[in-house]
């Protein structure tokens, strides 16, 4: 295999990454959620702290339980900020998930962050970079995924129902599964459009 080979099989599988929301009634192997983890801890972090902490949660009643927080902090404001923003289609898919399609899912991954490992300032720019990873390694062993943060408005609670110490935080929650249905591509403007050569407005 060729460079050129292995950076068109990177890209074919960054190009088909998107979210799934809805998940079939399928077992998922340890296996492949452990290469999944593999890639996610390969990520960059602040000083190399790599603070990240997972929880892989299969029990029905704790995902149910996680699911009705999701729910719960969409009804309470999630909808009214996202109704007029997303286009209609987006928001049904995304109103869907919320209120169940996720918590269907056989795995979600609680992701969180170890304070104690690394600046509260750099969190995000730490663990986001693992669950991208993440989701673009589901996707290459053939399972859905999507980033969702919503469940973290009530961190205390979602804390509570995985064990995190008060030192770690959650980021966000990854639900895993394979896909009830086909999932499309993802729709992005090309790279050119927000593009720009050495001054903002030059475009590329």
């Amino acid at each position: 295999m060729t460079e050129t080979d292995g950076f068109d099989d990177l890209l074919a599988v960054i190009r088909s990454q998107r979210a799934c929301r809805v998940f079939a009634d399928a077992p998922v192997a340890d296996e492949l959620i452990g290469r999944a983890l593999d890639a996610a801890v390969h990520a960059p972090s602040a000083e190399n702290g790599q603070p990240w902490e997972f929880v892989v949660v299969r029990d029905a009643q704790r995902r149910a339980d996680i699911g009705a927080l999701m729910a719960r902090a969409w009804e309470a404001h999630g909808r009214a900020h996202s109704e007029g923003r997303l286009a209609p289609a987006l928001l049904a898919d995304v109103d869907a998930g919320l209120t169940g399609g996720i918590a269907a899912a056989p795995v979600l991954v609680v992701v969180a962050a170890d304070t104690r490992r690394g600046l509260r300032a750099t969190v995000a720019s730490s663990v986001f970079p693992a669950v991208q990873n993440l989701l673009l390694a589901a996707t290459a062993v053939g399972l859905g995924s999507a980033l969702t943060t919503i469940a973290t408005t009530y961190a205390a609670e979602l804390r509570e129902l995985v064990g995190l110490p008060d030192e770690v935080e959650p980021v966000a929650v990854v639900p895993l599964g394979v896909p009830a249905r086909r999932l499309g591509p993802p729709r992005r403007d090309p790279f050119g459009e927000h593009t720009h050569r050495e001054r903002y407005g030059i475009l590329w």
